[in-house]
């Protein structure tokens, strides 16, 4: 299945959200053999919240695992070629992007899992693999969640005169939305945007990114405002710079706003459109001892499960890849809120998105980093 297709399904899975029944922790067959502490790596703010309460806490209470956490998903694959290098592997479990992924899988970096061996069957029987489905888009990864990388904006801007962003160029609009902006660190999503705001076909993006004409368009474009960006390398920093008043308009996961928002009570909106599909998930490090793999995929197999991913939309709104997880979703487990309305995926937000191309990225994303740095650099 092609990768657009693959991305149609995750929207059409977590976009099946309902009503489900409350979380209780699952009986944990004995984990022979593994080792007594794990470290955890993941994305920090929010989003670590939601899987130490989904996933964490409820391993650690069922097997007195000892789980340290990491938050260093953003510089993975880095440091991941670094540890394989050196031979000292020190993390078990990695979330990363569906591309991180299949860069990490195609070095020999990650683990292969045998889904329905390695993964459990949804809780009528369906095997991993089926449940899964086009979401498990590489033998390494095995996915969480479908988010977005979009834009949220403060809601009490004086200078805008009562004026809203309605679409994505308005990033690129500094006479009508004045004030400092948030970018990524990184090329992913901000040249996507920047060849579309420049006039070019949602369509054609990835062919122009082929070309050394298509990567200097989208830099110029960023470069129009680049004298008024911050750059954030972590989810958390937007959503920040936002509460404090320090840009007015950024990029950051969907999630990391609604937190802002619901939880926090900032003066925030989001700005959905053109907003980027992507799936999250974990791998397993190559080069781990034997007590470690056989806790890596003990946890696992528990954190992936059906009630497990349907937990984890409970504490932040992203979408989880499971079928069978979807109907199990309801409201926030502490603030009461219906949470389908929150999702990237609710037909109201998800209107004109952008569907994130990770194998492209994945073939790319080395040669477009160094440009893309270079270029912040000058």
């Amino acid at each position: 299945m092609s990768k657009m297709s693959t991305l149609a399904t995750a929207v059409a899975l977590a976009s099946t959200l309902g009503l489900g029944a409350t979380a209780t922790a699952a009986d944990m067959p004995e984990c022979e053999n593994c080792a007594d502490s794990m470290t955890i790596v993941s994305w920090g703010g929010a989003y670590s919240k939601s899987q130490l309460r989904a996933y964490h806490e409820p391993y650690t209470a069922a097997t007195e695992t000892e789980i340290v956490n990491d938050e260093s998903s953003a510089e993975a694959v880095a440091k991941l070629r670094a540890m394989n290098e050196a031979g000292n592997v020190t993390w078990d479990v990695v979330d990363v992007v569906a591309a991180d992924a299949i860069r990490l899988c195609d070095e020999g970096l990650a683990v292969e899992i045998d889904a329905d061996n390695d993964l459990a069957a949804a809780p009528d029987g369906t095997p991993a693999s089926e449940d899964f489905g086009d979401l498990l888009v590489s033998d390494c990864f095995i996915p969480q969640i479908v988010y977005s990388t979009t834009f949220g904006y403060r809601t009490d801007n004086a200078d805008w005169n009562g004026a809203t962003p309605e679409d994505i160029c308005a990033i690129f609009d500094t006479e009508k939305f004045p004030g400092q902006r948030s970018l990524e660190k990184r090329p992913i999503a901000n040249v996507e945007w920047a060849l579309m705001c420049d006039g070019v076909s949602i369509d054609d993006v990835y062919s122009m990114l082929e070309t050394d004409e298509g990567v200097d368009r989208a830099l110029a474009k960023l470069g129009t405002i680049k004298d008024q960006t911050v750059w954030w390398s972590a989810g958390a920093e937007t959503p920040q710079l936002l509460a404090d008043g320090e840009v007015a308009i950024g990029s950051t996961y969907n999630g990391r706003l609604f937190s802002a928002i619901e939880e926090q009570d900032q003066p925030i909106a989001i700005l959905w459109d053109a907003q980027m599909f992507d799936l999250d998930g974990w791998i397993i490090p190559a080069g781990l001892s034997d007590d470690r793999l056989a806790r890596a995929k003990h946890y696992i197999k528990f954190a992936t499960d059906t009630q497990r991913l349907a937990d984890q939309a409970k504490y932040i709104s992203y979408g989880p890849a499971r079928a069978s997880s979807a109907p199990l979703v309801g409201k926030h487990a502490d603030l009461g809120i219906e949470m389908a309305p929150h999702m990237p995926t609710d037909p109201a937000n998800a209107q004109n998105t952008f569907l994130y191309n990770y194998e492209w990225w994945a073939d790319n994303r080395d040669d477009l980093d160094a440009k893309f740095q270079a270029w912040l650099a000058n």
